[in-house]
């Protein structure tokens, strides 16, 4: 109860630092039906609501809709943990309930509506790449000839999902004159009034626009697009006066001739134009004789008929032409076989209908082996006229040929059980006398019996058929010592009805293994185990199994311990703490345990412990960084406060932290104050401007509120200072180690009497050198005898 108490209380600071609002009714209620809108995308551990249930209930339980991204914790704290997707599924139906301690429904369910709303996270895309049309010279403008569709997965009830399109190019752009329009939310595409007036196939028969879509209703700034090609074929107005019609005279052709077939009207109009009359409807009609004989739809027409097909089934048609008048006697055709080549097994296999020109077997199946191909020389025929048309049908071999295996039994192999993976062993043969490289030749081999644990494999050679039978799983001796083997060659086409695999589709095959010393085999490579960092010295963490495939003991040890937080029984596996364990030094601790056989050839094996360590409440508080040069401007003016972060080395959950903040001594109260911001900053302020200039050093006490909680006293240095251009300037009589400006004074004056004194006597010096230098040198003149 102290632990959910706990977690109430940060689930609603952290709704409190997540929203900016304290009133509890905003984010938590009573359990009822509620509805949430939430916008895709969104990050996890997104807290929703925090629902209150009657004293009875001690948790709440979460069913629906889940997915697998919304839960709940003990406390009613709703939230999802994985961001929503609207397009996998738009509305999230949930039930909520609250249990009491005996796990019984005390409230609800209760329905909870989680509606997803949409955001722009899907691009429009095209039906199709590329898109033909064709429209008629001067057709009328607006009027649609064809569509371009595009699809949005997003909302379409949202701009998101709301499409423009837009011809972007168009090829050729004559005179910079575009010819075409689009609707730009239906994808019409329709002729412009310059397009309805100068398009001629003559001229340029065919354009090419490229169109565009955007979502977000064409906003440029966060939409999406995608293009297409649309190829426009440009015909011929068709509504237009015939060309002149010539008869040449004298003819001496069989009357009537046909010249065409028309129609004209007649208009009665008085002296003056005007009509008299509506104008009258006249057709000519041309009537047909049979001139045309009947022609065949190609040079030859291929059919194809499957084996074994039954006396009747149709093969296929023959369509001929005749250009004379339809439903008329002059364009009535007959069918007729008059050869079929080959004449094997016999002669009339095929009949043909009279007046439909479908063929059908006539007296028996037909197999490819007699002869893959027949060829029909066919008579057409009107009441007056004859053509040959020519027929190919060919013969489509079925399954109905079964493999048989060249030997029933492939002997008896020996094998060690540590036989590479991948040893060829052994290699079949089956034959089939269906077509070749076919599917209904190909041979497919598998192991029917004696090889339950899928050990080995059969791959075919799909020239050959030739069956290379390997090794794909360690062989076992300890598991199975001889293994009876029973192939079955198959085709991957299904058998003909009637036709079934039997004993000559199946081969046998012994197998022996033999032992080989292996090492001990652990029950999984990696052991998961988790505790809480502040258990007592010989604490058992976990546990390792492991097998020795002969049966030998086995002896467990570690390796890689590098803390040497942990020992393991060497006859059990049991792992044990054997000295305290540090979440903060390591969080996940990785060693390996090794599994030794006892006695043999001393084999070992070896698999990874993780050891996950769950935090507890052992680290004080402190500031987040050292805190220097912190001041304000002297004399102050008004009460100013700075900003400080407080963090701890314990593992933060996911509603953060939850400090607060107080004055170390109670003394300090009428000149500082502390206040908290949020969870982890607080600001300390003055009360006062009656402040000297120096350094206070002011203690914060900081307490994490865990459990139990932890409290730490750190000190903030705060000096109150002159200030120059905002920064801290203090005068050098104030500063330590600086002498002041008096003695600064009296140290220059004496420098300067010094120097002067010494440039005295420098001075003096000099000129008592002069003159002893110019008597001296009096003194030489006087005894420097003369010289002529």
């Amino acid at each position: 109860m102290m632990m959910q108490a706990q977690l109430h209380c940060l689930c609603l600071f952290t709704l409190y630092l997540t929203t900016g609002y304290g009133q509890e009714g905003k984010f938590s209620g009573p359990l009822k039906p509620m509805t949430f809108s939430i916008f895709e995308g969104q990050g996890p551990s997104q807290i929703i609501f925090q629902f209150k249930a009657s004293p009875l209930a001690v948790t709440f339980k979460l069913t629906g809709e889940t997915d697998d991204i919304f839960q709940i914790q003990p406390d009613g704290l709703l939230y999802h943990n994985k961001a929503l997707d609207r397009e996998t599924r738009a509305v999230h139906k949930l039930q909520v309930s609250a249990l009491d301690a005996h796990g019984n429904t005390v409230e609800g369910p209760v329905p909870i509506t989680i509606e997803v709303k949409d955001i722009n996270d899907n691009r429009p895309v095209f039906l199709q790449p590329k898109y033909e049309g064709s429209v008629r010279q001067n057709s009328r403008p607006g009027k649609p000839f064809m569509y371009v569709n595009a699809t949005d997965l997003d909302d379409p009830a949202t701009p998101n999902g709301q499409l423009i399109y837009q011809i972007i190019m168009q090829l050729p752009k004559v005179n910079n004159v575009m010819y075409f329009q689009i609707n730009n939310k239906t994808g019409a595409i329709s002729l412009t009034r310059e397009g309805s007036q100068e398009l001629d196939p003559l001229k340029n028969p065919f354009y090419n626009l490229v169109v565009s879509v955007e979502d977000m209703g064409g906003q440029k700034e966060h939409s999406f697009s995608d293009s297409t090609s649309v190829d426009i074929t440009v015909k011929e107005n068709i509504w237009k006066a015939p060309e002149p019609v010539e008869i040449e005279e004298n003819s001496t052709n069989p009357y009537p001739i046909k010249i065409t077939q028309y129609v004209f009207y007649a208009v009665a109009k008085d002296e003056h134009g005007k009509p008299l009359a509506f104008p009258l409807q006249i057709q000519v009609k041309v009537k047909d004789i049979n001139d045309n004989p009947p022609t065949c739809p190609s040079t030859v027409t291929v059919l194809e008929v499957q084996e074994n097909e039954q006396i009747g089934s149709s093969i296929g048609t023959l369509i001929a032409h005749d250009m004379d008048e339809e439903n008329t006697v002059n364009s009535v055709l007959r069918y007729r076989i008059v050869d079929q080549t080959p004449k094997v097994p016999r002669d009339g296999l095929f009949l043909v209908q009279t007046y439909l020109g479908t063929f059908q077997l006539a007296v028996q199946s037909l197999r490819k082996r007699d002869t893959p191909q027949y060829n029909l020389t066919v008579e057409v025929s009107d009441k007056d006229f004859k053509t040959l048309c020519f027929v190919q049908i060919n013969i489509i071999d079925i399954n109905d040929q079964i493999p048989i295996f060249e030997k029933p039994d492939y002997g008896n192999l020996t094998l060690p059980e540590d036989t590479a993976i991948g040893t060829v062993i052994l290699t079949i043969q089956a034959t089939d006398a269906d077509e070749p490289h076919t599917g209904s030749s190909k041979i497919l081999y598998r192991i029917t019996q004696g090889d339950s644990e899928g050990r080995l494999e059969i791959e075919t050679d799909p020239e050959t058929n030739t069956g290379y039978v390997k090794v794909k799983k360690p062989l076992d001796f300890e598991a199975v010592a001889v293994h009876n083997i029973v192939f079955q060659a198959e085709n991957p086409e299904p058998l003909v009805l009637g036709v079934q695999y039997n004993a000559s589709s199946s081969a046998t095959f012994r197998l022996t293994v033999t032992d080989v010393n292996e090492a001990p085999q652990f029950s999984q490579q990696v052991y998961q185990a988790k505790v809480s960092e502040d258990v007592a010295k010989g604490t058992k963490v976990g546990n390792v199994t492991a097998k020795d495939p002969e049966g030998l003991d086995i002896s467990y040890s570690l390796r890689g311990d590098k803390r040497g937080w942990l020992k393991i029984d060497p006859v059990t596996g049991e792992i044990f703490s054997v000295a305290p364990l540090d979440r903060e030094a390591e969080s996940l601790y990785r060693v390996q345990v090794v599994a030794t056989e006892v006695g043999g050839a001393s084999l070992s094996s070896t698999a990874q412990l993780h050891l996950t360590l769950m935090d507890v409440n052992d680290n004080p508080p402190r500031l987040a960084k050292e805190y220097t040069g912190l001041f304000f401007c002297y004399p102050p003016k008004a009460p100013e406060s700075l900003i400080f972060e407080a963090t701890d080395d314990d593992q933060q959950s996911f509603r953060g932290r939850h400090f607060t903040f107080s004055l170390g001594s109670e003394s300090l109260q009428k000149d500082w104050e502390v206040s908290k911001i949020n969870g982890t900053h607080a600001s300390l302020s003055t009360k006062h401007t009656d402040f000297e200039e120096r350094v206070y050093h002011i203690p914060v006490r900081i307490n994490d509120g865990g459990r139990p909680p932890l409290e730490g006293t750190v000190s903030l240095p705060v000096t109150f200072c002159k200030c120059v251009e905002d920064s801290c300037f203090q005068p050098a009589g104030h500063m330590p180690g600086i002498p002041t400006v008096g003695v600064t004074v009296g140290v220059l004056l004496t420098t300067f009497l010094v120097i002067g004194i010494i440039l005295a006597v420098v001075f003096f010096q000099i000129k008592k050198n002069k003159g002893q230098r110019n008597v001296e040198s009096a003194q030489a003149s006087e005894v420097k005898p003369l010289r002529n």
